[in-house]
């Protein structure tokens, strides 16, 4: 204390470290709702819209059905899809956004764009 000055007071604040978990990300629950293999280019696609499951199948010939058909309930159980199906013969089914699903337009088409900028120029090179 020589350097200090009688006015001078060291005062010593202890410093809390949180510790953070996967829990306490938010980013955590928006994966886990979005997240997967297939969920979303499932997002990636309806934002489009609408479009029937034969469809869907065939842009997205490496899922399962039974697998295509889970994702979409899910999706629909998370307030994300909403599936219309018209009384119709044959049946007819439609997969679309909700507006819950909607709101995810702006988050997919930026990590679209970061994806391209620092993922997709890297396998490139």
């Amino acid at each position: 204390m020589s350097n200090m000055s009688a006015n001078q007071t060291v005062t010593e604040k202890k410093i809390e470290i949180k510790k953070h978990g996967p829990e306490d990300c938010p980013i955590t629950a928006t994966i886990g709702v979005i997240g997967g293999k297939w969920k979303p280019p499932l997002i990636w696609i309806l934002l489009k819209g609408p479009m029937r499951f034969g469809e869907l199948g065939k842009m997205m010939p490496d899922i399962a059905l039974k697998v295509l058909s889970r994702q979409l309930k899910e999706l629909e159980a998370e307030g994300i899809v909403i599936r219309k199906a018209y009384p119709e013969v044959p049946p007819r089914v439609e997969y679309f956004l909700s507006e819950k699903g909607e709101s995810l337009r702006e988050v997919m088409e930026l990590m679209s764009e970061w994806s391209r900028k620092n993922i997709l120029i890297e396998h490139m090179a």
